[in-house]
């Protein structure tokens, strides 16, 4: 496997590809949160592994899933309250019963409305403090000594911002947006029990994520995760290492993040995320992005980072405008931070999320880092030959998509393209004899880019009503579910049937 160089300030680290991408593999695009099962939302239960051995029998080697997060109310998972901690949301009731912490009539009360997910966890966190035995407390005790160097700021960050309403942390009063040591200290004794819960929250999390894991790994699944460049201003991390992002003293953001007008929007994108102070983080040899990157990697198997190219430059957007139109670019020391990471973790299993305005710059950094970077087939049909997301221009270096979490699906993608441009499309693929989205899967399949990722809706064939996110809008987004009548009998036979023939049927031994 070729390694490559990559040069900092002080010193050369070699980057080698990941392992695993070194064979040709399919997978699918579904989060969590999409899983049939209790009416709220899927989580980490049993539809867990069934749909792991869904993928199994359809010959994919790779699960990719959103962030892991815990988010806010818009339920976005790139917009989190942690880049640690677990969303509590996915947290299973069903394995908590066969853990012995809920009753099977506690999940009742849930399906019937008597409760929802949170009183239900409140409840099963009473019974292990009541009545666990000393393995199950040791295993707590080590997941609490493991992981303290977040857990103890969001558990506390995340009982304080109950105790202020939800507010936002530079909203609360002064001495707790401050982080003064009495009053923390304080704090944590008059809110200790609301800690607590949010301790075993984690700590459930972590188990049962864990064993999904291992059981998808046992039968050759891959997990395939997803790290967001920025984090939310209102989030643990931020609240707990001001002096890592560029906040004035009352802890206001007076720049933002996004990107320039694109593909999605016309005015651009503004995301709202606080930027980083990359000087500060050099100095501490970029301790908050190792613990940040050694989290995912305990998670995943893979790693997609998105927005890659704000590792090379990223746009500062002034605080008070609506839109990114007066965003600039500003320079970021990237090739350093992925030499470090790469010196103190070892061998980087990631994909770049290079979409979007790429720039010569930022496609040698991906290079030099040696991470395969994206390609999306539905952006390929703009009429330029030489459009890099078209079959002819892909590399070996790269994950190939039929369309993204931010797509629309390919159903829905093709009926609403002019008929100039579905015919360019037609033409391109051949004039098939297949109804969409089959012939795009063909193709993605059949690319030369070492690993296909096929978004669940397209293997489903389902239309836009099925979307999962529209960028730029925030109701409606990430509340899309599948149930299990929807999966056509012979679907995971037929999906086989083309990952065989192109070549993807990794070992799944």
């Amino acid at each position: 496997m070729a390694r490559v160089m990559v040069e900092s300030d002080t010193e050369s680290v070699s980057l080698v590809a990941p392992d695993l991408l070194s064979v040709r593999r399919a997978g699918t695009l579904l989060h969590i949160t999409s899983l049939p099962g209790l009416p709220d939302n899927g989580d980490l239960g049993p539809e867990a592994y069934h749909f792991c051995d869904f993928l199994v029998s359809a010959g994919l080697s790779v699960w990719q899933v959103l962030p892991l997060h815990p988010t806010h109310e818009d339920r976005s998972p790139y917009n989190a309250l942690s880049v640690h901690a677990g969303d509590p949301a996915l947290i299973s009731p069903a394995l908590l019963v066969d853990a012995g912490w809920l009753d099977q009539s506690d999940v009742d009360d849930m399906i019937a409305g008597r409760c929802d997910r949170q009183a239900v966890l409140q409840r099963a966190g009473d019974a292990f403090h009541a009545r666990a035995d000393v393995q199950a407390r040791q295993h707590y005790e080590a997941f609490i000594n493991a992981n303290r160097g977040w857990l103890d700021n969001y558990a506390l960050y995340m009982a304080l911002r109950q105790a202020n309403g939800r507010l936002p942390w530079h909203m609360w009063p002064l001495e707790e947006r401050d982080r003064q040591p009495k009053v923390l200290s304080n704090a944590r004794q008059r809110l200790a029990a609301e800690i607590r819960q949010y301790v075993f929250e984690q700590f459930m999390f972590e188990q049962q994520w864990q064993a999904l894991k291992g059981y998808a790994n046992t039968r050759g699944v891959k997990l395939f995760g997803d790290m967001p460049i920025f984090v939310a201003h209102d989030s643990a991390e931020v609240w707990a290492h001001r002096d890592c992002f560029e906040l004035d003293a009352q802890g206001r953001m007076e720049v933002v993040t996004g990107v320039p007008p694109d593909y999605f929007s016309a005015t651009g994108q503004r995301w709202g995320n606080p930027h980083y102070r990359w000087e500060v983080l050099r100095k501490q040899d970029y301790d908050w992005w190792v613990a940040r990157m050694e989290t995912a990697l305990a998670h995943f198997d893979l790693v997609r980072i998105d927005h890659f190219r704000g590792f090379e430059s990223c746009l500062e957007i002034p605080a008070d405008t609506e839109d990114a139109q007066q965003g600039h670019w500003v320079s970021v020391p990237g090739a350093e931070l992925f030499a470090t990471l790469t010196r103190r973790l070892g061998t980087l299993p990631v994909v770049a999320e290079d979409l979007g305005l790429i720039t010569d710059e930022v496609e040698a950094l991906r290079t030099d880092c040696g991470f395969p970077g994206m390609k999306v087939m539905q952006f390929g049909f703009s009429g330029e030959p030489e459009n890099p997301h078209l079959l002819h221009m892909h590399t070996r270096d790269s994950v190939v998509y039929t369309g993204t979490h931010d797509n629309d699906t390919t159903v829905g993608w093709f009926e609403n393209l002019e008929p100039a441009v579905q015919t360019r499309v037609l033409s391109y693929l051949g004039h098939p004899v297949d109804p969409m989205p089959w012939p795009l899967i063909r193709w993605a399949l059949a690319s030369p880019a070492c690993l296909a990722i096929l978004p669940f809706q397209d293997l489903l064939m389902l239309g836009s009503d099925s979307r999962m996110n529209l960028p730029g809008t925030a109701e409606g987004n990430w509340r899309w579910r599948f149930s299990r009548d929807q999966i056509p009998p012979t679907r995971a036979a037929d999906v086989r049937s083309l990952v065989e023939l192109y070549g993807r049927v990794a070992d799944q031994s």
